[in-house]
């Protein structure tokens, strides 16, 4: 178990001996690489921490391989994560700061040695972390202090902390110096960044998005729940992190572009009979639910599609009142289209096996007749391979004492008895 998790460093897929924070699908590992100068391997280090090096002795390196790379000061402890020339487009994408103008050197492949030390600063992570919890609370700084990245080689380790403000830590980096002998690094993270470190479940049921895929983290605002109709609470729009979920920015753009044409909310729907005041909409069956007032209001929300609202708003304007709020021609039900999508998995019923087995109808045996030997097969070879099956018509030609049905008419001894030798007389 201990292997596992020092290769997975933290991260969701613990017990599988893979990763799965800021996974990458390898889409072109079907394909023959040639050999090329640009020779770029990604490393993986503790949680989503990733960066990419050379590898300048063309080693054979695969996904899963823990090397020596190259660090400041000294050396780090990482497992490759992706190969290829795939690994030119996460540079890319992620747009990878060069140290010097060029990526840094891969060593070699990890000795047991290495990895040996590696183990020893992995084991003194925790006890750093909640040591130094401790100083930053004497010295009465505002900051929290999330996780702690040791070094390979334990010369160096990194502190990651949270803090709403600029926050003076020399006095606090002088006394870690001094209490863990080692070199001090501080990096300040947001709270989704925490979040996506730290890993966990979501209320949809899988991994954040933060420690699996995500890695650009744009604001989230409450329009985005108010333009997808769900209610602001703040209990429910929250993550893990404390912040507005990030799935909340998913699909605001659809709505946005399906709510274009669909009439303001705040105007009041005049009939004969009364008015009608918006209380909510279905987006994309476009339908718009009124509710009226006073004798209106017993007949409870009614959906009303976005064309015959806009027909009313305009007969309104124009001084005119229609009889009806819903014409039988503009129902809902009519409007209404089909899906355009099967889901396989709501074809079966869930309760289709609570149902008991309806009983089949099988026939009754007829009764063996007085002449048969109580029904029960022969036990010569010949009728072992005989279908059961056999036609009405075999059975009819019979002898007393069964038959062989091979046509032959000799009569078949009876089954297990004995024959009684005669007794003597004595």
């Amino acid at each position: 178990m201990e292997d596992n998790y020092t290769v997975n460093r933290g991260c969701c897929a613990g017990g599988a001996g893979t990763c799965s924070k800021l996974e990458v699908h390898d889409w072109l590992s079907d394909v023959v690489h040639m050999a090329t100068a640009d020779n770029i391997v990604e490393v993986r280090f503790k949680n989503t921490r990733k960066e990419y090096f050379r590898n300048h002795s063309n080693l054979k390196l695969k996904i899963g391989d823990i090397v020596a790379v190259e660090a400041n000061p000294g050396h780090d402890i990482g497992v490759v994560s992706l190969t290829g020339e795939l690994v030119k487009h996460q540079v890319r994408k992620h747009k990878v700061k060069l140290v010097n103008g060029d990526f840094r050197k891969i060593y070699r492949k990890a000795k047991q040695a290495d990895i040996d030390k590696w183990k020893e600063a992995i084991s003194l992570e925790h006890k750093t972390m909640i040591r130094s919890r401790q100083i930053a609370a004497d010295l009465r700084l505002d900051m929290k202090i999330g996780d702690v990245e040791y070094q390979g080689d334990k010369t160096k380790a990194i502190f990651y902390y949270i803090a709403e403000g600029r926050v003076d830590f020399r006095q606090l980096i002088k006394v870690l110096a001094e209490s863990f002998r080692i070199r001090i690094e501080m990096k300040q993270i947001g709270a989704r960044q925490e979040a996506g470190r730290i890993g966990g479940i979501g209320p949809c049921g899988r991994e954040l998005c933060c420690a699996t895929w995500m890695s650009n983290f744009v604001s989230v605002t409450t329009n985005a729940a108010r333009f997808q109709e769900i209610s602001l609470n703040p209990q429910k729009l929250a993550g893990q992190c404390g912040k507005l979920k990030c799935c909340l920015n998913y699909e605001v753009d659809s709505y946005i572009d399906a709510q274009r044409d669909f009439p303001p909310n705040n105007i009041v729907l005049e009939i004969k009979n009364g008015q009608y005041h918006f209380l909510k909409a279905d987006v994309f069956n476009r339908i718009m639910y009124y509710i009226g007032t006073g004798e209106n209001s017993l007949s409870g929300p009614q959906g009303v599609p976005v064309d015959r609202v806009k027909e009313i708003i305009l007969m309104n304007k124009k001084g005119r009142k229609p009889e009806k709020l819903i014409e039988y021609d503009d129902s809902v039900t009519t409007t209404r289209k089909p899906k355009e999508f099967e889901d396989v998995l709501s074809q079966d019923s869930l309760t289709r096996f609570d149902q008991p087995k309806s009983k089949r109808n099988r026939k009754k045996k007829r009764p063996a007749k007085k002449g048969d030997s109580g029904g029960r097969p022969s036990n010569r070879g010949g009728d072992n391979t005989r279908n059961a099956n056999t036609k009405r018509t075999n059975t009819r030609n019979t002898n007393k004492g069964g038959s062989t049905g091979s046509g032959d008419n000799k009569p078949q001894r009876p089954n297990n008895r004995r024959r009684r030798k005669p007794k003597s007389d004595s």
